[in-house]
């Protein structure tokens, strides 16, 4: 059977965008050939739609969607199509009877259409409720697992987490005591679909090739993975769909981080060495650049603001942002204070100058002075501290807002993971902005994103990098002085926040004590600035986002 894997960017809530998306790359692929059309997990809809689930109206507005698509079928009696969609649940099963608790009113449901009717219509059977996934909120699970005649051939399609049941995949024990793909198998499904809308991680898309590589073989049967691509808000799909045939060998894999639309004789045969996935940095870098561009572009936003600080952050996400939406998009803006090094005003300049982006120097000294005379009656007895640094800090914050403001840019934060964690960075101040790129990237992972930029050439200069980070904001000041360094730093985040082990856990593997519940103690207080920061991209197993959900108010540690 040829089957087309259709690896489309949908954008959430567009309903009509996204439909016409599915009938185009539809009526292509059936001109050329195809069997079957395969498109990824709601993509009517765009993954993930959160609330909008809950909106009557939303609902709606699929049905006459979905039904355009179901008739296209009829004039394409050759070839069949699967997708995404939210189905009502009542809608299969009648009205609820008296008494009855209705449940929950979704499925998320594979269509399969051919000639003009729905074949099957098959719900998802296993719902996430782990780190950004909460779809037992919306959906209920599917009542039954079925199979379906095409062509020669009996499909078994799942959903996403449907093909996620591998017990290795769960270190605190298996999660789910259901396997839909063995299920299928036993029903006598002689080729396996999966719609997928799975999130990126440095490191997912190894995951899933042994995953769906692994039901191939076990099964030997073939088995077609079709995943979303794109970025929505926090989180970024790279794409990689796969197909395998029954020994488990590769017969196509998908784009990383772009569309594609592939055609795949099932019967042929894989070719071992088709899949070489990307690197840490190299994906950290792409994701970023995907979520970026899409969260501008889907956002509406076509400029973007960023305060050039002469640091290593800042300058990673200059050079970020002008790769994705071109240096005449980008406006770069550099506030010295008095105390500011002068090397940091010459390094933000010679930045923008090897990116061609646009730079404005605007002095805040003579603001800040205003401030602190403001304030001085007030304050009067009491000696300089991190309020007046954080002044500093937030007098830049509003600038860069006010050019947001006048001119419509989007204004980057350029604050790290580490930063983010430990709270070392400034409400309403460094911490502004619609969209933080780095912040689920660590400090250290930063440098490694430096040097990846400069494969090719000094994009940014080497003083950039080679100099002790400091907030700058009073003198002499160094991250050191209040931080443990990065290397260490980022081993101890890692522990505590992604692999979620306690205190001595961590000091069991032979970290410094004192340095460990320092930092905890840090990261547990840090939960408030947390709640008020903008939204950041998601690039690691365990982000400061949606999936990350911890009380404010609240005694964790000793």
């Amino acid at each position: 059977m040829k089957v087309t894997l259709a690896q489309l960017n949908p954008t959430v809530g567009d309903i009509a965008g996204n439909a016409a998306r599915i009938a185009k790359t539809y009526e292509e692929a059936a001109r050329a050939g195809s069997d079957l059309v395969v498109f990824s997990e709601l993509v009517l809809t765009g993954y993930p739609p959160w609330d909008l689930l809950e909106r009557p109206w939303f609902i709606d507005k699929t049905g006459p969607a979905l039904e355009g698509l179901v008739r296209l079928t009829a004039t394409r009696p050759e070839t069949g199509l699967i997708f995404g969609a939210p189905r009502r649940v009542r809608a299969e099963r009648g009205p609820v009877p008296a008494g009855e608790n209705p449940g929950k009113p979704l499925y998320n449901s594979a269509i399969f259409a051919h000639r003009g009717r729905i074949l099957l219509e098959q719900h998802k059977s296993l719902l996430p409720t782990y780190d950004v996934f909460d779809e037992t909120r919306y959906f209920a699970p599917a009542p039954e697992i079925r199979t379906v005649a095409f062509k020669g051939e009996t499909l078994g399609l799942t959903i996403c987490e449907d093909a996620w049941t591998d017990a290795e995949l769960w270190p605190q024990g298996r999660l789910y005591g259901l396997d839909p793909v063995s299920v299928l198998a036993d029903k006598g499904a002689t080729l396996f679909v999966n719609i997928s809308a799975s999130p990126f991680h440095a490191g997912k898309e190894e995951i899933r090739y042994g995953l769906i590589r692994g039901h191939a073989r076990a099964h030997r049967r073939p088995f077609v993975f079709v995943n979303q691509v794109g970025a929505n808000d926090e989180l970024v799909f790279d794409g990689r769909s796969l197909a395998f045939d029954g020994a488990g060998e590769p017969l196509a894999v998908g784009a990383a981080f772009g569309e594609e639309v592939l055609t795949v004789e099932t019967a042929g045969a894989g070719r071992p060495g088709l899949f070489a996935p990307l690197g840490t940095v190299e994906s950290v870098h792409e994701a970023l650049l995907l979520g970026l561009r899409d969260y501008m572009r889907k956002c509406g936003f076509t400029k973007a603001v960023i305060g050039l600080s002469g640091g290593i952050d800042s300058a990673v996400v200059c050079a970020l942002a002008c790769e994705a939406v071109g240096p005449e998009n980008v406006l770069a803006v550099t506030m010295p204070m008095p105390h500011s090094s002068a090397g940091s005003v010459d390094d933000s300049i010679a930045l923008a100058g090897r990116l061609r982006m646009r730079c404005l120097k605007i002095p805040i000294g003579g603001l800040y002075g205003g401030y602190v005379e403001a304030l001085k009656p007030h304050f009067a007895g009491r000696a300089a501290d991190t309020t007046e640094e954080n002044l500093q800090a937030r007098i830049r914050g509003t600038i860069l807002m006010a050019f947001s403001n006048k001119f419509g840019y989007l204004l980057l934060s350029t604050g790290n993971k580490s930063e983010l964690a430990v709270g070392y960075c400034t409400l309403y101040g460094d911490m502004s902005g619609g969209l933080a790129i780095l912040s689920d990237v660590p400090k250290t992972l930063v440098y490694e994103l430096a040097a990846h930029i400069n494969r090719i050439g000094e994009t940014i200069p080497r003083t950039v990098i080679d100099k002790p980070p400091s907030a700058e904001l009073k003198p002499g000041q160094r991250d050191t002085d209040t931080l443990p360094p990065y290397p260490v730093l980022d081993r101890i985040l890692r522990e505590y926040v992604e692999e979620l082990r306690s205190v001595d856990e961590i000091i069991g593997r032979g970290f410094e004590a004192e340095v460990v519940r320092k930092v905890a103690a840090m990261v547990d207080r840090s939960e408030y600035k947390r709640a008020q920061a903008a939204p950041g991209i998601k690039v690691t197993t365990k982000a400061f986002g949606v999936g990350r959900r911890m009380p404010i108010a609240a005694k964790i540690g000793d």
